[in-house]
C-alpha cells in the first residue's frame, strides 16, 4: 500500500501579496479624484489607499488657515508613520501631489517601493530657486489675468493663502479631454487649495540620499495645460527618473484616460518587481 499522507504537513505556497498603491491628489483635489482608477485597480486585486491632504476632500480644515507645507502634508506623513516597518507602498502623486510624495521620500524612503509622478511637480528639494519655480509652478497667464479666485486669510495686504481656478475656466484648463460628467463632478467638489503652504515647500534639511534611493517613474501628460509638457521635461531632465511614460491626456488622466493610467501604474509596479 502507498504511504499515508498527513495533510497537515503539506504546506501551501505563500500567497504573493499584490502591491499597495497610495494615491495623492493635487491642489484643490481630494481622494475623490481617483474614484475610477481605484475601482479598476481594486477589481484587479490591488490594495489602494487615497489620501485627503489637509483642507482637501472631506478634511474639514480651511485652506486659509494652513500656512506651512508640513501642516498641509501631515495626513500623508501620518499615514506613512502608521505603516509597519516591513510594509512598503507605491506612492503616486498627481500635480502638486508630487511635492507630497517627495517629502515622504525624504522622510520614509525605507517604506516606499516606488514613487510615481503623474503630471506632477518633481523637484528634489522643493521650491528653492527661480528655476524650481519656473519648472514646478503652473503658468496660466495664457488664459487671462483673472484665472484664480484667491483667499487672503492673513489680510488683504498679505500674499494670498488660498487659490482655486475659477469655475468657468476649470474645464478649459484642467479637464479639456475629460468626460463632461467628470468635470461637472469636479466643479462641485474642488476646494480652494492652500497656495501659501504649497509655495513654501522646501526639503533642504532632509535626508537627500534617502530620497535618491527611492526608484521613481514619471508619467507625462501630453496635452497638459496646467503643468505643461515642457515643464515636465525640464523636471525630468534635472532629476532623472528610471522610466518615463507618456499619456495622451489632459492634466487629469484619472478622468480622461483611467484605463491607460491604471495600466501604466501596474507596469511601473512591475518594473520594481511588484506584480
Amino acid at each position: 500500500m502507498g504511504e499515508e499522507i498527513n495533510m497537515r504537513e503539506i504546506k501551501k505556497p505563500a500567497e504573493v501579496q499584490k502591491p499597495h498603491f497610495v494615491l495623492v491628489h493635487g491642489i484643490s483635489g481630494g481622494a475623490w479624484c481617483w474614484y475610477k482608477v481605484r475601482c479598476l485597480m481594486e477589481n484587479s486585486g490591488y490594495k489602494v489607499s487615497c489620501i485627503n491632504l489637509k483642507g482637501s476632500g472631506i478634511d474639514p480644515s480651511d485652506a486659509n488657515s494652513i500656512h506651512s507645507f508640513d501642516d498641509y502634508n501631515k495626513p500623508l506623513m501620518d499615514f506613512m508613520s502608521s505603516l509597519t516597518d516591513n510594509e512598503k507602498v507605491i506612492l503616486v502623486g498627481h500635480s502638486a501631489g508630487g511635492l507630497s510624495i517627495t517629502q515622504a521620500s525624504h522622510k520614509f524612503g525605507n517604506k516606499i517601493r516606488l514613487a510615481v509622478y503623474l503630471a506632477a511637480t518633481m523637484l528634489k528639494l522643493g521650491f528653492c530657486t527661480d528655476e524650481d519655480v519656473k519648472d514646478g509652478i503652473p503658468d496660466l497667464s495664457a488664459f487671462g489675468d483673472d484665472v484664480y479666485q484667491l483667499g487672503f486669510g492673513l489680510g488683504a495686504d498679505q500674499p494670498p493663502t488660498s487659490a482655486i481656478v475659477k469655475q468657468e475656466l476649470q474645464r478649459k484648463i484642467i479637464y479639456q479631454m475629460s468626460p463632461q460628467e467628470d468635470s461637472t463632478l469636479a466643479a462641485m467638489l474642488l476646494r480652494p487649495g492652500p497656495i501659501l503652504a504649497l509655495n513654501s515647500a522646501r526639503f533642504t534639511g532632509e535626508n537627500h540620499e534617502e530620497a535618491d534611493r527611492v526608484p521613481r517613474v514619471y508619467i507625462k501628460t501630453m496635452h497638459d495645460r496646467v503643468v505643461k509638457p515642457e515643464q515636465q521635461d525640464a523636471m525630468i531632465k534635472r532629476w532623472p527618473p528610471s522610466d518615463v511614460y507618456a499619456l495622451d491626456s489632459d492634466h487629469s488622466p484619472f478622468f480622461s484616460a483611467p484605463f491607460l493610467l491604471a495600466g501604466f501604474l501596474i507596469k511601473a509596479a512591475a518594473s520594481v518587481g511588484c506584480n
